[in-house]
């Protein structure tokens, strides 16, 4: 029995009614009639109910029943119905079950991340609406409708990332975000109204039907292709959502929220948004080898470089921060390869093993008592067992160890861009090569400092962070609690905790004594999410890449022949598995692993000679390729500079000064000389008037007959 649009609607909108409920009657807006312990009971129950449902339509998918249909028509312009509706196929059944999964584990985690912030209520709101917000996204059916999602989790995403509010790095933090995005959005909207253009609707089905007629067209007054157009413009889109160089600047700075969004955002939501999107346009970013061609080069550019900067970082949080923006850049390169499907596994596969590394970072920073410089830690293995284990087997998905979820695919998408025949590819086979390295050091480099060696948390000594200020929300309590290292005093709520507001700030070492391991609504989440860290990939690949799970779903040309050299090279997950030991990529992540080994828990001193030695490249990293200061120093100071000029002399030039008060002074001076004529003397009339005669007969003698 197929599954009906009403429990669409109650997977869609149970989140949103934990939302409103927490939001309206948790937060003091409509009174405190729900406290902390029935806020996070109902957004849980909400998102549970989601995840059981998007479990149920995911199996319900799987045995052939689909469903494209509207549920309300939301306008009606002219003879044009904007409509509310699903789309619910293996694509976004596969999309639910991971949203709500991830964002499950996200609201158990909060209570114990969370528990003493007094903005808990507030939180759990906001998270429960992002929920919403992704999950109306992914499972529309009409261009209307994603942008609305796609919008919202960019609103939403603004509320939390700045949600300590009076810390003016997070404020900074949500406007750089908000921002950036919009620059996306501006090419989002413009790709969205070029297909409507053409093609008269909203709706997917009729977009993609017309395809093949619309790859004939050309854009207007060029001779380029429309599809070209329309789909770099959609991509922009997902470059600013996604996270792509050069939108990417916002990305790392969203750690200024607390640790439970940054795994929501990072893992299964925002930054997933862009990947899907491409997947879900398939049948027209395949009609444009332009368009993939970027793509997949702006995907090798992240994926590398990007990385390259997780390697210098000194907050814990930063580090996985800088992950996600590599392991986009590989989706990324996974679309230009018209690998869709292994975009979209990696997605998979990456929300939960990136999830597990935002958490269990979170759980390392609750036992550091809010210290987050991994300089000040090491050792955490015996404090933290369960923290430990499960951080460990993260970290072995995210590298790609064989037989663990992200090796599945990690490797695919290597050689994905090995296959490919698409300008670029090249470029993108190298930079994903390199990436694997680069990725294994800067993870084992964290995993050693943080997990093994000398303990470094009883050490005195300042560590400072490049971009941390000090901050505090109840300021009260801060100067109380100065610090006795000499650092900058930490405000601390009325339960003599650091309010979170600390939560990316790594400044004291050890102020709450020996670490500890972290409650169980902390580490019950880790454990969730470690099993499908390491077993998922090798129970859906053959199914997901090989098996016609994404057969009508998603469309690949066989001028691209990626998929289908991947599929002749496939002879099951053991065989896949065993084959990665005589692999290059394989080889790297060991590399990387006795690289960081031995410079960080053998021989210190080589990191520090190697920054001397290279103190150019260190600048140019520590400065994360200047992409901030042409951001603030050229675009945001040209924009000001620029709008001085036009308000100068637009503004108060032309308009006020030329046209509203010109025309002022015309008036006046054509009163002040009309006055003359109204002497009051007949005969001065008189004479006016013989004038006038004489004017208009001259006139009409001089026109030809």
């Amino acid at each position: 029995m197929s599954s009906s649009p009403n429990l669409y609607l109650l997977i869609a909108l149970a989140p949103l009614v934990g939302a409103i409920l927490a939001g309206l009657f948790g937060t003091g807006f409509l009174g405190r009639p729900i406290g902390r312990r029935a806020s996070h009971m109902i957004t849980i129950l909400g998102v549970l109910i989601s995840a059981v449902g998007s479990v149920f339509v995911l199996l319900d998918v799987l045995d052939g029943n689909t469903f494209d249909g509207n549920v309300y028509t939301w306008s009606l312009i002219g003879k044009t119905a904007l409509h509310i509706g699903f789309l619910i196929d293996p694509l976004s059944a596969m999309m639910m079950v991971v949203v709500t999964s991830v964002s499950l584990m996200v609201h158990i985690y909060t209570i114990g991340y969370m528990a003493d912030d007094p903005g808990y209520q507030r939180f759990f709101s906001y998270i429960s609406l992002f929920t919403f917000s992704m999950l109306m996204l992914v499972m529309s059916n009409n261009m209307l409708q994603l942008f609305f999602g796609w919008e919202a989790v960019g609103l939403v995403s603004y509320l939390l990332i700045g949600f300590w509010y009076t810390r003016p790095t997070a404020i900074k933090a949500n406007m750089k975000a908000f921002l950036i995005n919009r620059v996306g959005d501006f090419g989002f909207v413009l790709g969205i109204g070029l297909l409507f253009a053409y093609v008269g609707s909203m709706n997917y089905g009729d977009l993609f039907e017309q395809a093949d007629n619309l790859a004939t067209m050309s854009f207007p007054g060029t001779d380029w292709m429309l599809l070209t157009v329309a789909c770099i413009s959609l991509f922009i889109g997902a470059m600013g959502k996604s996270a792509q160089v050069p939108l990417h600047a916002w990305l790392p700075d969203s750690m200024e929220g607390p640790t439970p969004i940054s795994a929501l955002i990072h893992a299964a939501t925002m930054v997933t948004a862009g990947i899907f999107m491409v997947a879900r346009f398939s049948p027209l970013f395949e009609h444009s080898d332009t368009a993939l061609s970027f793509i997949i080069v702006i995907g090798a550019i992240g994926a590398l470089f990007l990385g390259i900067l997780g390697i210098i970082q000194t907050d814990i949080k930063r580090v996985v921060a800088y992950s996600t923006l590599s392991q986009l850049g590989y989706m990324t390169v996974a679309l230009g390869a018209s690998a869709y499907s292994v975009a979209i596994f990696h997605l998979m596969t990456h929300a939960f093993f990136k999830a597990l590394l935002f958490l269990g970072a979170g759980s390392v920073i609750i036992g550091m008592h809010h210290d987050q410089d991994i300089r000040n830690m090491g050792g955490l293995r015996k404090y933290m067992p369960i923290t430990w284990i499960t951080f460990l087997l993260g970290t072995l998905a995210l590298v790609g160890t064989p037989f663990f979820s992200g090796f599945y695919s990690k490797e695919n998408i290597i050689e994905a861009a090995h296959a490919a025949n698409v300008w670029g590819a090249s470029f993108a086979y190298y930079a994903t090569l390199i990436g694997v390295f680069v990725t294994s050091l800067y993870s084992f480099r964290v995993y050693f400092l943080v997990f093994h060696g000398k303990p470094r948390f009883d050490t005195t000594g300042a560590h400072g962070h490049d971009d941390h200020a000090a901050h505090g929300t109840v300021a009260a309590a801060a100067v109380a609690h100065a610090d006795a290292h000499g650092h900058d005093a930490h405000a601390h709520d009325a339960h003599g905790h650091d309010d979170h507001g600390h939560d990316d700030h790594g400044h004291g070492h050890g102020h709450g004594g020996v670490p500890h391991e972290s409650p169980w609504v902390v580490t019950l989440p880790l454990i969730l999410l470690a099993i499908p860290s390491v077993l998922v990939g090798a129970w859906v690949i053959d199914p997901m890449l090989f098996g016609g799970f994404f057969d009508g779903v998603i469309s690949v040309l066989p001028q691209h022949p990626a998929m289908h050299e991947l599929g002749e090279e496939f002879h099951g997950w053991v065989a896949y598995g065993l084959h990665a030991f005589q692999t290059l990529p394989f080889w790297l992540v060991v590399a990387g692993a006795v690289v960081a080994w031995y410079c960080y828990l053998i021989n210190p001193a080589v990191p520090a000679a190697i920054k001397h030695r290279l103190r150019f490249v260190n600048m140019v990293l520590e400065n994360k390729y200047f992409v901030d200061w042409v951001n603030e120093q050229v675009i945001a100071r040209g924009s000001r500079v620029l709008g001085r000029g036009l308000w100068q002399t637009g503004d108060r030039g032309l308009i006020d000064g030329l046209v509203v008060n010109g025309s002022a002074r015309l008036v006046g001076w054509v009163a002040a000389a009309s006055r003359h004529l109204q002497s009051g003397y007949i005969y001065h009339y008189a004479f006016a008037m013989i004038i006038g005669i004489m004017a208009l007969v001259t006139f009409f003698v001089l026109i030809p007959q």
